[in-house]
C-alpha cells in the first residue's frame, strides 16, 4: 500500500522504508518552535529533566509574540524567563521586542520551515506550515522540552483524509472562507487526529496565503496537521526564503485515505463562522441583522499582506462605524512595513482604525482587545469558543477580512446587502 505526503516525511524522518496509521515512530525534527506562553513552561521541564544543551541552536525557535510589548508584570517574567534560555544556549531565531511577529506568519517570512520539514512547536497552530509541503503540528510544552534537547519527538502516524479542490475562487472568496466552508462540512472532531491532505487542479487559485490560512485552521477540524501539495507558486515563495536545499514529497498514487472530499472552489460563498465552534458556519446570505461592537483583523490566520490590502481596498475613502472599534494588526514587522509603504497604514487610520504593532493578543483574550459582557466581535482569528476574547458573556464571529472590513463600515456582520453595496 502506498502512503500519503505526511507519511512519506515521518518515514524518512524516522529511517523507516514506510509506515502505517496507528504505527508509533519517533522522528528527527527540523524546527521546534515555542512562543512566550508556551517557552516558559517548556523551559521548566527542560530543566526539571536535568537537560544541560539543546540539540542545534539554529533549529529552534522562541518568538515572543502573545503578550508583546509585556502587558504585565507576569507576562514580563515569562518573557524574561525566555531571553534568559535563548542567551544561554545562543539560539539563533529568537525573536523579542522590535523582531518578533506572530509565529506562524514569521517563521515562514524567514524561510525557517520549507517544505518536507517535520516541526513541532508549543502551539496548536504550528500546522499552519503545511501550506508549504512540510508535517507540522503543535504539541505539549513536555513533548517540546524534549524535542530542544533531543531533536527528535514520538508520532502516532495519522490516517488521512484528501480534500481535492477544483474550480477557482470567486472575487473577495478567500482561504478564509475555504476552511470555514470545510469545518462547517467536517465539523470541529471531524478529522480527529487526522491528517488533512489538499490536493486538485484548485490549489493552482490558491495563493501561498491563502493555503497558509488554511492549513493554520486544519486543527479546528481536530486534525493532527493539514498539508498541500507543492506546485511552483509554492517552490517560488520558498526559493525567496529558504537558504538551503529541501524535499518536495508527492503521495502516492495508490495512498489509502479513509474518507475524499471533492471541493469546487467556485461555489464557495463569504462564510462566517457564529459562537462559540467554529463549526458553526453561515454564508453571507443566511445573515440577519446582527449588531457588532468590534472588528479584530489580523493574527497568524489573517495577517499577512494580502489580508491587509483586501481590507484597506474595502476601507479606502470611508470610515468604520461609530460604534465599532477597529482593531488592525499587521503580522510581523516586515509586514507592517509594507502597510506604511503602500499606505495602507494611512487608509486604516483615516478610517477611524488603530494599528497594533505584532501580537496575538486579541485571540486568545490576551490584550489590544478585550471584550466586556454582552459585546460582539467580528474577528479574522481562528478560534472562537466561549470567552476566547475576553468575557465569557461576549461573542466572536470569525470571517475573513473582507467580511471583518465590511463588516466595520456596516456596525453588523455584512450581509448579502452590505456585501454588495461595499465589495462587490
Amino acid at each position: 500500500m502506498g502512503m500519503t505526503i505526511t507519511q512519506k516525511i515521518l518515514a524518512d524522518h524516522a529511517g523507516l522504508n514506510e509506515v502505517k496509521a496507528g504505527q508509533l515512530i519517533r522522528a528527527d525534527l527540523d524546527m521546534v518552535l515555542a512562543n512566550d506562553i508556551t517557552g516558559p513552561v517548556s523551559i521548566n521541564e527542560f530543566e526539571k529533566a536535568g537537560f544541560d544543551n539543546v540539540f542545534d541552536k539554529t533549529r529552534i525557535s522562541l518568538v515572543m509574540d502573545h503578550f508583546v510589548p509585556n502587558k504585565d508584570i507576569k507576562s514580563a517574567e515569562q518573557c524574561k524567563q525566555c531571553r534568559t534560555f535563548a542567551r544561554e544556549f545562543d539560539i539563533d531565531n529568537f525573536y523579542d521586542v522590535g523582531e518578533m511577529g506572530i509565529e506562524h506568519a514569521l517563521l515562514p517570512e524567514k524561510g525557517l520551515v520549507a517544505a518536507g520539514d517535520a516541526v513541532i512547536g508549543a502551539d496548536s497552530h504550528t500546522c499552519t506550515y503545511g501550506a508549504l509541503g512540510a508535517f507540522s503540528t503543535g504539541v505539549g510544552s513536555t513533548d517540546l522540552a524534549a524535542g530542544m534537547a533531543t531533536g527528535q519527538a514520538w508520532f502516532k502516524i495519522p490516517e488521512a483524509y484528501k480534500f481535492i479542490l477544483s474550480g477557482k475562487l470567486s472575487e473577495n472568496v478567500s482561504g478564509k472562507d475555504v476552511i470555514l466552508h470545510i469545518i462547517g462540512i467536517t465539523g470541529v472532531e471531524g478529522a480527529l487526529y487526522k491528517s488533512m491532505e489538499f490536493t486538485g487542479e484548485g490549489i493552482a487559485s490558491l495563493s501561498i496565503d491563502d493555503r497558509l490560512c488554511i492549513a493554520n485552521m486544519a486543527i479546528e477540524a481536530g486534525a493532527k496537521n493539514g498539508i498541500f501539495d507543492v506546485d511552483r507558486i509554492a517552490t517560488d515563495y520558498m526559493d525567496e526564503r529558504v537558504k538551503r536545499p529541501y524535499k518536495i514529497y508527492k503521495a502516492d498514487d495508490d495512498a489509502e485515505y479513509e474518507k475524499t472530499f471533492e471541493i469546487d472552489l467556485s461555489e464557495i460563498r463569504p462564510t462566517v463562522a457564529f459562537p462559540h465552534l467554529p463549526e458553526n458556519t453561515k454564508t453571507i446570505d443566511e445573515i440577519n441583522e446582527i449588531k457588532i461592537d468590534q472588528v479584530v483583523i489580523g493574527s497568524c490566520t489573517n495577517g499577512r499582506l494580502s489580508d491587509m490590502k483586501i481590507a484597506a481596498d474595502i476601507l479606502k475613502g470611508r470610515h468604520v462605524h461609530n460604534n465599532v472599534r477597529t482593531i488592525v494588526i499587521p503580522a510581523t514587522q516586515h509586514i507592517y512595513k509594507d502597510c506604511i509603504r503602500l499606505g495602507y497604514a494611512d487608509i486604516f487610520i483615516d478610517a477611524g482604525c488603530v494599528i497594533s504593532t505584532p501580537t496575538c493578543g486579541p485571540c486568545l483574550g490576551g490584550y489590544m482587545g478585550i471584550l466586556a459582557a454582552g459585546e460582539r466581535c467580528v474577528a479574522t482569528t481562528n478560534r472562537n469558543f466561549v470567552g476566547r476574547m475576553g468575557h465569557v458573556d461576549s461573542e466572536v464571529y470569525l470571517a475573513s477580512p473582507a467580511v471583518a472590513a465590511a463588516s466595520a463600515l456596516a456596525g453588523r456582520i455584512a450581509g448579502p446587502a452590505d456585501v454588495k453595496k461595499i465589495y462587490l
